[in-house]
């Protein structure tokens, strides 16, 4: 296990996304770790059936907004030794590397799943 404390600035991966945090509580299996900027951006669709369609309903993922609490697994937790960037940036720069990712994949999963990142950046951009 980790030995992290509270205030600790830290890397964690929640669901897809990996994010920059502060550790604000300990618990027995988890940190709750305070989202300070996103590395990467969640994947879209099914976790369960990842880069897949035709499960139903294809979920729309976005990253953990600045600030907002996670419970993260101690294994998905390691410690963050550099300059945090902005959250702003961050989101901006992650949704980015998505795009680019997605932009050269021709399955249906990469379609819809830009679809869903044009439609989740308008929404961050209303705030």
């Amino acid at each position: 296990m980790n030995d992290l404390n509270i205030g600790d600035i830290v890397t964690s991966i929640y669901k897809t996304g990996k994010y920059i945090g502060e550790v604000t509580d300990i618990r027995p299996q988890h940190y709750l770790v305070r989202t300070l900027a996103v590395l990467k951006h969640p994947m879209q669709g099914d976790l369960h059936n990842p880069k897949e369609v035709g499960f139903g309903f294809f979920h729309e993922r976005k990253a953990l907004a600045f600030r907002e609490q996670a419970n993260v697994p101690k294994q998905m937790v390691k410690p963050y030794l550099e300059t945090v960037p902005s959250y702003e940036d961050s989101l901006k720069a992650s949704i980015q590397r998505l795009r680019d990712e997605l932009t050269n994949d021709t399955s249906e999963w990469a379609s819809l799943s830009l679809k869903n990142i044009a439609s989740i950046e308008s929404e961050y951009l209303k705030k």
